[in-house]
């Protein structure tokens, strides 16, 4: 039956039309009424069009392994990067495991065997994880006070309270492990001035659990201030007046309203100092004494020997398997959890004031308690630099007692200067490397979604989930012999090595915030480009590089930063003849046949704060300082 035929198929409004319309069903199968000649044309062509959509031509479609590989810059970076992978991610990884579990070309529990067996390797276990424990707990006490002192409460001073508490920014590691054993030590100079008043006072009373413990919870405390500071900026002020008006009292609202929606911030960083304190290196190779030994110093005894180097090996594992497990609890609860938050949009929050006295009085004498531990070794580690070695020693200063002569030195000498240079060359050429590189990576994991960029991508996300001492060892061990992936050369003991490492440690955190900067850039700008005849590589040049350089560059200048005073990484694959810095500091540390190097060590930590703090300014205060409303206005006058 034709459609004229069918009184129910047409309008009433245009029963007199020449062409009858149909209902608004005559599309949809399977309604009443037929389907017109027109509907039914118009119904095959959306199927068509729909199947030539779906249907990918021979061009590929756009991110498809077809479309990538049709570009010869995408060749190029993927040839490269699953090289390097491969190279430096997969097989050093692949052959620690060989040498652990197949040390004769077959299967043994041997290393397992010979771990068990070792009092003093099951201690150093027990002790890495009595630390992990202890330090989540600290380390959160005193970073969520500290946070909320200087950016909830209303707080006098809290401006200078925050210049105290960032010190952890500008120095860390080596240097600040160093600096607090130069000070309370063994040969420190407060340990000195008292026992010039208790002669029998016991030199060693900052060493073993309590004192790893103290310096890395004032030290550790940077993840709060970055993080949980900015976390904090989500409350709802609006939810706090009304909790204010209903006769809520401080510690409610701070209980029931202001950290539930710190919870999942305060979780990462929770899980991120327990991962910290499990591979501690620096602060118990320094501070633990042979009382108090995690694994990460004994990974380092037992790999200088062959026949104890699979031990090494296995706790090594044992740390990445921890870790591992960790992410994927952190992961997993991220998923799963419901966090509380009392509003999408938040109304600013506002510094709230205590309005208990006693409370009032209580919290600031404790903020500035923890404000004077935060500054002393910082004050003194740049007043020492001006200090000759025997004042410290003597644990008496005078004026006499300053001088130039430690920065003389250090300029002047090129003893005394070689491991800052060499530390300076390596974290810049580490710096440059990776972030050129993952430049071209990240624009092509960013551009092309498929199978190959997602196997990639999780491959270079592997040294975000292991130590960096099981890194090191693996490519100590896996390089100690010619391998043919890199022309047959034995790296193990050359200067190259140390770089490849600082290279791969940094690779997750750059590609990551590489990946967000080119997705911050409409693809309008590209397609805009190419209409006007510009070739791939050129559009990547000239259209996205200048886009992503600001970006770019603050990532280089945190790279830098973070390696300058290296150490987990340089102690196990430096070359003798150049010498980082993060290892000639540590070297300084040892007995009181060292103390000529104290102030020249403190020179060096002074010439590293300058440089991380300008860092630091350079990336953050800028920033910040540009969006100000101040700033602002000039740039509209």
């Amino acid at each position: 039956m034709s459609d004229s035929q069918n009184p129910g198929s047409q309008n009433p409004g245009q029963q007199n039309s020449s062409q009858p319309v149909p209902p608004p069903s005559a599309a949809m199968t399977g309604e009443a009424g037929a389907l017109t000649a027109t509907a039914i044309a118009e119904n095959i062509a959306d199927k068509d069009a729909e199947k030539n959509v779906r249907r990918p031509s021979k061009r590929g479609r756009p991110g498809s392994i077809r479309a990538m590989l049709r570009s010869p810059l995408a060749w190029i970076t993927g040839i490269v990067v699953i090289w390097f992978a491969a190279a430096f991610l997969v097989l050093p990884n692949a052959a620690l495991l060989g040498v652990t579990f197949f040390p004769d070309g077959q299967f043994s529990f041997r290393a397992v065997e010979k771990l068990l067996g070792s009092e003093r390797a099951l201690k150093t276990l027990g002790n890495s994880f009595l630390l992990a424990v202890t330090l989540s707990i600290t380390v959160n006490v005193v970073g969520v006070f500290i946070v909320l002192v200087t950016k909830y409460f209303a707080i006098r001073g809290a401006k200078l309270l925050w210049l105290g508490y960032a010190t952890t920014l500008i120095y860390g590691g080596i240097v600040l492990a160093a600096g607090y054993n130069f000070i309370y030590g063994r040969f420190g100079f407060f340990t000195n001035m008292m026992v010039n008043w208790w002669p029998d006072m016991d030199r060693d009373w900052f060493s073993g659990y309590f004192a790893v413990v103290f310096v890395m919870t004032f030290a550790t405390t940077t993840n709060h201030m970055l993080f949980l500071s900015s976390s904090l900026g989500k409350v709802d002020y609006a939810s706090i007046e009304a909790a204010k008006l209903m006769g809520a009292s401080t510690w409610t609202i701070l209980r029931r309203i202001v950290l539930p929606v710190m919870k999942p911030m305060l979780f990462a960083v929770t899980v991120l100092t327990f991962l910290i304190g499990l591979g501690a290196l620096t602060a118990p190779l320094v501070l633990g004494g042979p009382d108090f030994q995690t694994v990460a110093p004994l990974i380092i005894d037992l790999s200088r020997s062959p026949i104890t180097r699979d031990i090494a090996a296995l706790l090594a594992i044992v740390l990445g398997i921890a870790t591992i497990i960790l992410l994927a609890i952190m992961n997993r609860f991220e998923k799963s959890g419901v966090y509380f938050s009392v509003a999408k949009v938040a109304t600013p929050i506002q510094k709230q004031r205590i309005r208990n006295p006693f409370a009032n009085v209580l919290v600031h004498v404790v903020a500035y308690a923890l404000w004077v531990i935060y500054l002393i070794p910082v004050v003194l580690i740049v007043i020492f630099s001006f200090v000759d070695a025997r004042s410290i020693l003597a644990g008496s200063i005078s004026f006499d007692s300053f001088t130039l002569d430690n920065y003389v030195t250090v300029f002047s000498s090129a003893e005394a200067i070689r491991p800052f240079i060499v530390s300076v060359v390596y974290s810049a050429l580490a710096s440059l490397i990776v972030v050129g590189g993952l430049l071209f990576v990240a624009r092509m994991l960013q551009k092309h979604r498929n199978l190959l960029t997602t196997a990639i991508e999780y491959v270079l996300h592997i040294p975000w989930i292991l130590p960096i001492v099981l890194i090191a060892l693996a490519l100590l061990m896996a390089f100690d012999k010619p391998q043919a992936i890199v022309g047959g050369i034995v790296l193990t003991g050359t200067p190259i090595l140390l770089l490849i490492a600082y290279i791969c440690v940094k690779i997750p955190f750059t590609l990551r915030l590489l990946k967000a900067g080119f997705a911050s850039v409409p693809d309008s700008l590209e397609d805009a480009s190419r209409i006007l005849g510009a070739k791939s590589l050129q559009t990547f040049r000239r259209v996205l590089i200048p886009l992503v350089l600001p970006t770019a560059a603050a990532i280089t200048a945190l790279n830098f930063n973070s390696l300058l005073d290296d150490y987990d990484a340089a102690i196990f694959l430096y070359h003798p003849l150049y010498k980082p810095l993060g290892v000639a500091i540590q070297e300084s540390t040892r007995g009181e046949n060292n103390l000529d190097a104290m102030p020249i060590t403190f020179v060096y930590t002074v010439l590293l704060m300058i440089i991380m703090g300008v860092t630091m300014y350079l990336v953050y205060g800028r920033g910040a300082r540009a969006g100000s409303p101040r700033h602002v206005k000039k740039q509209r006058a």
